[in-house]
């Protein structure tokens, strides 16, 4: 390593630091006031999170009266954490399995017939890891019909799951996945097309 190398490396070393005192996400809009937000909170602990054997029914209208747009026969599994209704689409027969996470700061649209199976996570949140104040960044993620999101994959922001597309157990979707491509991995490649009989 060269003198100049080296002092670069050092003077990289001593500026290139996180600052979490500088963090601000005042421009962020969570869409619901303080009152809704910790109403839809204790909800959201009680109903969905603590595992109780709530009629589907029930919970569809509990999200609605919270803003979500639910449409007919969705399943929402126990133990599901949703954190903005308000901020949710989900069309009809969808099923959200147990131990879904959907960190919804941004819009989240899931498609009809759309399977996320169980301790999948839905991330519309993320953080710059290029600015000193790890600033937060947000962009809405939409999973089409028919799509599946496999036990604990993960869909990051900005992302759109198309059409019948698959997304392999523990895989990572960080940019589209295809209509109807099957993928796997982490960063998720596709690894066949999908048909159905």
């Amino acid at each position: 390593m060269t003198l100049n190398n080296c002092a670069s490396s050092i003077w990289n070393f001593l500026v290139q630091k996180t600052d979490l005192s500088t963090f601000d996400n005042r421009w962020f809009d969570p869409g619901a006031g303080a009152l809704k937000r910790l109403l839809w909170y204790v909800t959201s602990w009680c109903w969905f999170e603590a595992g109780v054997l709530l009629p589907y029914a029930w919970k569809r209208n509990i999200l609605r009266a919270y803003g979500a747009r639910i449409g007919k026969g969705v399943v929402v599994k126990p133990r599901v954490q949703i954190k903005y209704p308000w901020k949710l689409t989900v069309g009809d027969y969808a099923w959200i399995g147990e131990h879904c996470w959907i960190d919804n700061l941004d819009r989240v649209e899931i498609g009809a017939n759309a399977c996320i199976s169980q301790g999948a996570l839905i991330l519309s949140g993320n953080h710059d890891y290029s600015k000193t104040s790890f600033d937060l960044m947000v962009k809405p993620i939409r999973i089409e019909e028919g799509a599946w999101i496999g036990a604990k994959a993960i869909v990051t922001q900005g992302v759109t799951v198309g059409s019948h597309a698959v997304l392999a157990v523990s895989s990572v979707a960080s940019s589209d996945l295809a209509p109807y491509g099957i993928y796997r991995g982490n960063p998720a490649t596709k690894i066949k097309d999908r048909s159905i009989a």
